[in-house]
């Protein structure tokens, strides 16, 4: 029962409030912002993120499709239970914060022409399939991601040739991104970036991405790629200025002999990644 309740907790946590690190770019791209279009946004949304966490409310109508990825440290087990009790968590937790109803009704086509209407409880939404890996750690850390509609549905995986050259590949991906951002709407964004072998590499790689990365901590790479979307000029809600990315999230894992490398994106909007994680002990 415990894991039910901190599940619910930690779903509620990630959608109604920021980590530290986003509130400060949030505040340093204020500090450093001209456009007083893009100051007034920016405030707005340091204003919205205030009340979320005051009133527990959603940072965003759109609260997401919950994700779990777990890691296992040295010498510990999960069980059936222990993954039907995480689904149980996320489904009290989208009844409780409450999330928008958004689960679709009927068989595998009616789910796809959406012809016989939507579930009126927000409970009713499934999570997929959980992502299982290890750490060198020695306890279970159990992540939530709440992933919207708007970033997904201009995520992007695709082959780059690298021609010798990671910025290449980072200035393909870094275009692919650009590209998206006006159509995304709710910028400033957090791209996050997943380089892998596979498209399902690509992707576990970029959930990580979101999971672990760190506004405070930018690599040399993440702020080469940050300074070159800002270079767009598309600015707070496509209003112009500075700050298009507060920062980016990059991960970069195993490469096979070749002139090709897989590159997932996704251009998080200003509400996410929307993580929680819980750790076992």
């Amino acid at each position: 029962m415990k894991l039910i309740n901190d599940i619910e907790k930690a779903l509620i946590d990630a959608s109604t409030s920021y980590p530290k690190d986003r509130i400060a770019a949030f505040k340093r791209a204020l500090n450093n912002e001209e456009d007083e279009n893009a100051i007034w946004a920016l405030e707005l949304m340091i204003k919205n993120a205030e009340i979320a966490n005051l009133n527990k409310l959603p940072l965003c109508d759109d609260t997401g499709i919950p994700h779990v990825f777990i890691e296992l440290g040295k010498d510990r087990l999960i069980s059936h239970d222990f993954l039907v009790e995480i689904k149980e968590g996320i489904s009290n937790g989208l009844k409780n914060l409450p999330g928008r109803p958004m689960a679709v009704k009927g068989n595998s086509i009616e789910r796809i022409e959406q012809s016989k209407g939507l579930y009126d409880k927000s409970e009713m939404i499934k999570p997929p399939s959980i992502l299982i890996d290890n750490y060198d750690g020695d306890n279970v850390k159990i992540h939530l991601l709440l992933l919207g509609g708007g970033p997904e549905i201009r995520a992007n995986t695709y082959r780059v040739f690298h021609k010798r050259s990671y910025k290449e590949v980072l200035n393909i991906a870094t275009e692919r991104i650009i590209e998206s951002l006006p159509l995304l709407g709710c910028t400033p964004s957090i791209p996050a970036i997943g380089i892998g072998r596979t498209h399902f590499e690509a992707n576990s790689l970029l959930i990580k991405a979101m999971i672990y990365g760190n506004l405070d901590e930018q690599s040399d790479i993440e702020t080469y790629l940050t300074n070159k979307i800002n270079k767009a000029n598309i600015g707070p809600m496509g209003l112009g200025g500075k700050t298009t990315a507060i920062g980016s999230f990059i991960n970069i894992g195993h490469q096979r002999a070749s002139g090709v490398r897989v590159v997932a994106t996704r251009p998080c909007c200003f509400v996410e990644p929307r993580v929680a994680t819980l750790e076992i002990i």
